[in-house]
């Protein structure tokens, strides 16, 4: 399996110089989503004091003209801290930073779609939106073929890797479960996870997260999914659909509530939100991946697990339908319902702002309106 060669240099070596402890100074490493809409960046500095709040962080700047972001003549872009978490490569007292992106005029990046959710969110505070997302991804190795994959042909057909257990059935979980507990150690909201039906890929769930939270947390995900993949010298891929043919694609199925919908008789609060969503498909199939919906047609094809991303549908533990009702929330009439259309390469803000807007907001425009 051909795996980076960085994953190869003696890591016991670089342990011992990671057991030093600076005097008081402490290692931030900023994070931010580049120009791609889909690929993160970062970069580190230091302090002379552990921050205890995003106030104590300074804006930094980059060189947007090298991520997609701006011009060589006018390169500089702002780093604006917005989340903080525990970095689990560096431990404590060092931290992670998500950041805004802002362009030489402050106003947002393209790809900064961070501004915008947390102003759609602010307006619906009242009814306490809770999401949960479901990050598929695969590990592939240097030479783009799924990790542990035969070089010259494909394992046994899709059946027993779901959930499953064995070498000839799991492939990769040393990865998984490193990155599972360097996201317990982050302060990331991660709530489980398993091998997914395709050999080589996984799922994991983070949430359940209120309002703008959730993209933070699921970004940083994301940011220490790859970190601990370079570290086994292996790529974690978001691309919906990275083996053609009889194989799964990936998603990130997202689940969402209000307050009214978890609460006795919330079904009904429910199908008004899922009637909504009928009446806007094509609007959050745009928004569902970072191409305008061009990744998703290469997986929402109406089979392996998919609905078709022409049509509309919705049913009770129906996984081949736009959006499912799980069936205890069916027995109970109150829950959650789950949008199985996002691709695995989603923004997360774009998603939940897009559920907010139609199922609480009310709209049904085919483009989102503009609040002042």
């Amino acid at each position: 399996m051909s795996t980076s060669v960085s994953c190869k240099l003696n890591k016991g070596v670089k342990h011992q110089y990671m057991d030093l402890c600076p005097d008081d100074q402490v290692q931030l490493m900023y994070i931010w989503i580049d120009g791609s809409g889909e690929g993160l960046r970062c970069k580190s500095r230091t302090l002379d004091s552990q921050p205890k709040t995003l106030e104590e962080l300074p804006e930094w700047n980059f060189d947007g003209s090298s991520t997609y972001q701006s011009e060589g003549s006018n390169s500089d872009m702002y780093l604006i801290p917005r989340a903080m978490f525990r970095d689990p490569f560096r431990k404590d007292p060092n931290k992670l930073v998500l950041c805004d992106v802002l362009k030489y005029n402050r106003k947002p990046a393209e790809t900064n779609l961070r501004r915008t959710c947390e102003k759609v969110m602010d307006m619906v505070r009242d009814q306490h939106p809770w999401f949960g997302m479901e990050q598929e991804y695969t590990l592939l190795g240097m030479d783009g073929r799924p990790f542990g994959w035969p070089a010259n042909g494909f394992p046994g057909a899709q059946g027993p890797y779901y959930c499953g257990v064995g070498s000839d059935k799991a492939y990769g979980r040393d990865i998984v479960e490193a990155h599972y507990r360097a996201c317990l150690y982050a302060g990331v909201k991660i709530c489980g996870t398993n091998a997914e039906v395709m050999p080589s890929q996984w799922e994991y769930q983070v949430g359940p997260c209120e309002g703008i939270a959730m993209g933070d947390h699921l970004w940083i995900s994301r940011f220490i999914l790859h970190r601990v993949c370079e570290d086994f010298g292996v790529v974690a891929s978001l691309d919906p659909k990275p083996m053609t043919g009889n194989w799964n694609g990936a998603g990130c199925h997202t689940n969402f509530s209000t307050k009214d919908m978890r609460e006795e008789g919330g079904l009904k609060h429910i199908e008004a939100s899922i009637e909504r969503l009928s009446k806007r498909h094509k609007y959050h199939i745009r928004v569902y991946d970072p191409k305008g919906g061009l990744d998703n047609v290469r997986r929402l094809t109406g089979h392996h697990e998919t609905s078709s991303i022409n049509d509309f549908s919705a049913g009770v533990a129906n996984r081949g339908a736009s959006i499912r009702i799980p069936r205890p929330v069916g027995q109970e009439q109150k829950g959650y319902f789950e949008d199985r259309r996002p691709a695995a390469n989603c923004d997360p803000y774009a998603v939940t702002e897009a559920l907010v807007r139609t199922c609480l907001l009310k709209e049904d425009t085919e483009e989102p309106v503009e609040y002042k």
